[in-house]
């Protein structure tokens, strides 16, 4: 790190810590000493063990459910302002509530946005995130975001593989656009899945769009959470005549029955990052590190320099 600006340390929240070990690993510092002290209530305190005055912060935390992860974070960038950091950065690997990121229908919360509001009020700096369900999610702060991107470690993954005759799919039309870039990247065709809900996490109907018979195929989404939708899309490519079929996703937030889900259905394999750990083992899952990504965007952020020569696509 340069010498001639402040000292950077990182910290960890509860449930990624795992993460923050591995991005100080490659960073090549010690991860921060903080205590989070929890009341017999629920109630929980966080306190910074070690001096961080003048100090760039990075807090590694992301808001998958409970509410809880989220609240730490709050708390975690309120105590470093208190405690005179000179920036404080929240580097969310997983961003939560990020599905709801507009009214689609009339008296609902744009949970998204007053999300964003929150942590800017608690007193953020920036913001470094990776695969946000939408992209105008940036536009909700009013302070710098680094929107990363798991094709990142996904891309070499998909080369390695060396599939013959292979397509990239969208479980949904709402992920066109990702799996466009994967499909134009590979220089290989795009295949579109057309989905009808019955309501939240329960697919009614859907149809395929494109020619899957006698391909590989690789589904793209941004995130598992009951897996409904990506098995249902599996099963769907391998009636259609695929001959096999492969499905990654940036986040594992793997609700139950997801796993019993993917473990049954006709999925090869099930890719994610490591942004979210996994809650359960599960046969099929391969877990892709991205802390190496993390730790690179921060030396770059320290340093000033641009980030965007590490985006593939």
């Amino acid at each position: 790190m340069n010498s001639n600006l402040p000292p950077i340390k990182v910290f960890a929240g509860t449930k990624s810590r795992y993460m923050a070990e591995e991005i100080c690993h490659d960073l090549g510092i010690e991860l921060g000493k903080m205590n989070i002290l929890h009341f017999a209530d629920g109630e929980f305190e966080v306190s910074y063990e070690e001096s961080i005055r003048g100090c760039e912060v990075y807090l590694v935390q992301s808001t998958f459910p409970n509410c809880d992860n989220l609240m730490e974070l709050l708390l975690m960038i309120d105590a470093a302002k208190r405690a005179s950091a000179k920036s404080v950065i929240a580097v969310i690997p997983y961003f939560g509530w990020a599905r709801q990121d507009r009214k689609d229908k009339p008296r609902v919360s744009i949970a998204a946005k007053l999300v964003s509001d929150l942590l800017v009020a608690a007193g953020v700096d920036r913001v470094i995130t990776m695969d946000l369900h939408a992209d105008q999610i940036q536009g909700f702060f009013n302070v710098p975001v680094d929107h990363l991107y798991a094709s990142t470690v996904f891309l070499p993954y998909i080369k390695q593989l060396n599939l013959p005759d292979l397509v990239i799919a969208t479980p949904d039309v709402g992920g066109a656009k990702r799996a466009n870039n994967y499909a134009k990247y590979l220089n290989v065709p795009l295949v579109l899945c057309h989905k009808q809900r019955a309501k939240a996490n329960v697919v009614a109907k859907m149809t395929v769009i494109g020619d899957v018979k006698g391909k590989n195929v690789i589904l793209i989404d941004d995130m598992v959470d009951t897996a409904g939708t990506i098995t249902k899309a599996a099963d769907l490519m391998l009636a259609e005549g695929a001959k096999s079929v492969r499905a990654l996703a940036s986040h594992a937030i793997m609700s139950d029955p997801a796993t019993e889900r993917i473990e049954h259905c006709g999925l090869v394999e099930m890719i994610f990052t490591n942004s979210v750990p996994l809650r359960r083992e599960c046969s099929k899952a391969t877990v892709l590190s991205v802390a190496k990504m993390f730790a690179d965007t921060i030396r770059r952020v320290h340093n000033n320099e641009s980030i965007s020569s590490q985006y593939l696509i």
